[in-house]
């Protein structure tokens, strides 16, 4: 009841954008977790032409943050969302309507570009509007956008007992919804001038070497968050010989996210400054991997129901650390962002912030591939879960070595911390 009670003490505009936030992630994953297996079995497509159309679409989408960044603090957050939006409506369309591959590609870069758009510029209103209470606010973002994220996968099997078409013209359906309800009820906010042209705003930005830091240590957060859907699925299949058993990941994620995160950032906001909390954050995501990897070397499937149940406690136990670690760090991470720089620039700043994350999880998630195949085939199964483990702690040593030099922004109506005489910002 506490978490409805401060939903409704957060400004309408932003109460809406958390329903949206609910709405888009809903719509996102009963369409694309599926969409590969779309490609293959039902248009009978080849895992090469798969992998080209999946990663068109990521491309348009992790390239482009700073567009939609740019464009949001140029043109206002209110019509790059709903512009997002309705693209977003139209490449899922053009994935029901469309068997070939240039209408595939058509829909990859629609659908892409949309999130390029609307997700910088959703952040920036959030940041915008929730002024003083930005870090709740980013805490409640994450309760609707991990609730859309259980919800999402659930319905989209569910609608996959009729056809795939059925499946993409209703996650359309839920983005046409959202298009029309933001364009009717989110109030647009007056635009700064940014007093310079766009590639000086991305000179502004980029020659901020304490925010590029920022975002290069604080990239394994999204790594890390990226293996709920690749290492720990994976782990729950084989801990139980049950493909629905990934489900419970996010069950465990959906439960603690509606339980704890609003408390636990309002405690935290109390309890010292933001960037101590991302590092423990990130500290507890690499710490997440260890209960896992203490078990992967079982061999064979799970004897009974019984044998699979034990199997997977510890992956689930992994997944929950890795929730809360995601609870504790991100909402002051996206608090954070902004404060590097003028509010003319918010948007620019989450822009590049996601350009930066996005190509690290990349690399990063290609890293634990690689790990995962040669943990196989090498009998190392805890190879991969070592990687992620190395790969938060250094995230988290990041973070604290930015602190100490005095290169992160201090909380609202703190001073700054000076770094001392002898320390440089590193690059």
């Amino acid at each position: 009841m506490r978490t409805w009670h401060e939903i409704r003490r957060l400004p309408p505009a932003v109460r809406l954008l958390l329903v949206n936030q609910l709405g888009v992630n809903t719509g996102f994953y009963l369409l694309v977790p599926y969409l590969a297996t779309h490609l293959t079995e039902n248009l009978g497509m080849s895992a090469a032409v798969v992998g080209v159309v999946l990663g068109v679409r990521n491309l348009s989408q992790q390239g482009l943050f700073v567009i939609g960044g740019s464009a949001s603090d140029r043109l206002g957050a209110r019509g790059v969302i709903i512009a997002g939006c309705a693209l977003r409506t139209a490449g899922f369309a053009l994935f029901a309507l469309g068997d070939h591959l240039a209408v595939l590609l058509a829909a990859s870069v629609l659908s892409g570009f949309a999130g390029a758009l609307f997700n910088p510029a959703v952040r920036t209103y959030v940041a915008q509007e929730a002024e003083e209470r930005r870090a709740e606010a980013f805490a409640l973002f994450n309760v609707f956008a991990t609730t859309g994220a259980l919800i999402g996968p659930l319905l989209g099997s569910a609608l996959l007992l009729v056809d795939f078409r059925t499946s993409a013209l209703t996650a359309a359906g839920i983005f046409a919804v959202l298009t029309v309800a933001q364009a009717l009820v989110l109030p647009a906010r007056q635009v700064e001038p940014s007093g310079g042209g766009v590639l000086a705003d991305w000179r502004e930005v980029l020659g901020n070497r304490a925010f590029l830091a920022f975002a290069l240590a604080v990239s394994g957060l999204f790594t890390l968050e990226s293996q709920l859907y690749l290492l720990l699925s994976d782990g729950a299949r084989r801990a139980t010989g049950w493909d629905g058993a990934a489900g419970l990941v996010f069950l465990v994620g959906a439960l603690a996210g509606l339980l704890f995160q609003l408390r636990l950032t309002r405690a935290l906001e109390r309890r010292g400054d933001r960037a101590r909390w991302v590092a423990v954050g990130l500290g507890l995501m690499a710490s997440a991997f260890l209960p896992p990897a203490l078990v992967s070397a079982a061999s064979g499937g799970p004897d009974g129901a019984a044998d699979a149940a034990l199997r997977v406690l510890p992956v689930l136990a992994g997944a929950l650390l890795l929730y809360l670690g995601v609870m504790v760090a991100q909402p002051f991470v996206m608090d954070m962002v902004p404060a590097f720089g003028r509010p003319g620039l918010t948007g620019t700043h989450f822009g590049i912030f996601y350009v930066v994350s996005g190509v690290v999880a990349a690399l990063g998630n290609t890293v634990v591939g690689w790990a995962m195949d040669a943990g196989r085939q090498g009998d190392a199964a805890w190879l991969p879960w070592a990687c992620c483990a190395l790969a938060g702690l250094a995230s988290a040593l990041g973070v604290v070595r930015l602190r100490r030099l005095g290169s992160l922004p201090a909380p609202p109506g703190q001073p700054a911390v000076p770094a001392p005489a002898r320390g440089r910002t590193p690059a």
